[in-house]
């Protein structure tokens, strides 16, 4: 059953508000453990919650979790299984759940929150699993930790953040290459030398993004090596580090073994 998550609203909830230095950052484990809002010398930094922005896509800083971007009709192969994921944006299944789903506070300190998150075993996912997350504040940044756990059984996996930056000046980003879309608007390969924006397309990417805004300058980076940048709205422009490409159950399967874990980082600097 299609379920359209661009449209779908999803309000922020009760906000944990974690402060430390020059950063503010509201938590909202209810609404997809997501960070609500950022504020850096008071100054908002991310496309918040409100009646015109409620689509649980558009707004805050987001996990993609246990997939980053969209699986192909939903559909993928694992260990000899046909597989067949909700579809929630157009022909496809986008984003994981984590994002949609409350999760769980396990620690809490002014400066740093944990959160973690059964992953279903149902139609929604079949393979269940556990999602954690950690949120640390810097004096002038923040360091976030994701990790996605196989339980008994063997899955697919790949994580991500998807965070909607309020609209900068300018951006630094120089990609060594770029994954084509296809006419569904899907990744595919083989990759090619990253084409001119406005983009809402997977790079590889090893060097830090600069996103300039007034007086503020944040940069962004991870041991994440691909990256989604949509910079086509006129509000916000999304840069998402991600562990494998969008569609990677079918470009390049990732598979966890009982037990194993799949873990990366996201850190943002202004």
């Amino acid at each position: 059953m299609a379920h359209d998550v661009a449209t779908a609203r999803l309000e922020p909830g009760p906000l944990l508000t974690l402060g430390f230095g020059a950063m503010s950052v509201d938590v909202a484990p209810h609404a997809g453990g997501r960070i609500a809002q950022i504020r850096v010398d008071g100054v908002e930094q991310l496309a918040g919650f409100s009646d015109d922005n409620a689509s649980m896509l558009a707004w805050g800083s987001y996990p993609m979790i246990p997939w980053a971007g969209r699986v192909r009709r939903g559909e993928f192969s694992f260990e000899g299984e046909r597989h067949r994921l909700p579809i929630t944006l157009g022909a496809h299944a986008i984003h994981g759940v984590g994002f949609a789903l409350p999760w769980q506070v396990d620690a809490q300190s002014p400066q740093h929150i944990e959160l973690s998150l059964a992953l279903p075993q149902d139609g929604r996912w079949p393979f269940g699993g556990v999602a954690r997350q950690r949120i640390e504040l810097q004096s002038r940044g923040l360091r976030m930790t994701m990790s996605a756990t196989a339980g008994d059984r063997a899955m697919p996996a790949e994580l991500g953040w998807h965070p909607w930056f309020l609209k900068p000046d300018r951006v630094e980003f120089a990609p060594r290459a770029w994954y084509p879309r296809d006419g569904d608007g899907m990744a595919t390969r083989p990759l090619a030398p990253p084409p001119p924006g406005p983009w809402d397309d997977c790079f590889l990417n090893d060097a830090p993004i600069v996103l300039h805004r007034g007086a503020q300058r944040v940069t962004l980076t991870s041991d994440c090596t691909h990256w989604v940048v949509y910079d086509m709205p006129a509000h916000a422009t999304c840069a998402e580090p991600q562990s494998g490409p969008p569609d990677a159950f079918n470009l390049e399967p990732r598979v966890l073994a009982p037990g194993e874990t799949l873990e990366r980082w996201f850190a943002m600097a202004w």
